[in-house]
């Protein structure tokens, strides 16, 4: 399968997600500012998914600039990644709208748990495709961000019942 294709289609559902995610948030019912007060949380936790989906989209790109061989393999973890990345919208509103309670915050970190966990496996399966001495080996032997960023979520989705700010 040429990349071009691969790359259109993950760009496709991420946008689809985007757009899922800030049809969430809901037109206020009052006139003044005050009546934004209660969409805070919603619009948080989207601002938060935002980023993190800008993250893995930005990630996801320069991965694929440097990768030269679509495999099946690849095809199958990339897909394990966007069924993960798919999720957001969901977790993010459920989130949101239950005002950063523990049980959905937890939800959430696991989600962002196993898209970081699906990442790693599509990352895997580039490097197995590219070989040791690509230039992908070379930029993830360096990744120090991507190596710490699932332990943190794995440590939040228990700190949410004891304080899902800090979570």
């Amino acid at each position: 399968m040429p990349k071009g294709r691969l790359e259109a289609f993950s760009d496709g559902v991420l946008a689809i997600i985007i757009t899922i995610m800030v049809l969430e948030l809901k037109v206020p019912h009052g006139r003044d500012l005050t009546a934004l007060r209660p969409l805070l949380p919603v619009f948080l936790s989207y601002v938060l998914s935002f980023v993190y989906v800008g993250i893995y989209w930005n990630n996801h790109h320069h991965m694929l600039q440097v990768t030269k061989h679509v495999t099946g393999l690849i095809l199958w973890a990339n897909l394990h990644l966007l069924f993960w990345l798919s999720l957001f919208p969901f977790v993010t509103g459920w989130m949101g709208e239950n005002h950063f309670a523990a049980v959905p915050t937890a939800i959430y970190g696991s989600v962002l748990l196993l898209a970081a966990i699906a990442y790693y496996l599509l990352q895997g399966a580039i490097l197995r495709a590219e070989g040791p001495d690509s230039v992908l080996a070379t930029a993830v032997g360096a990744d120090l961000k991507g190596k710490v960023s699932p332990v943190c979520y794995a440590i939040a989705i228990p700190l949410a019942f004891v304080s899902s700010w800090i979570a």
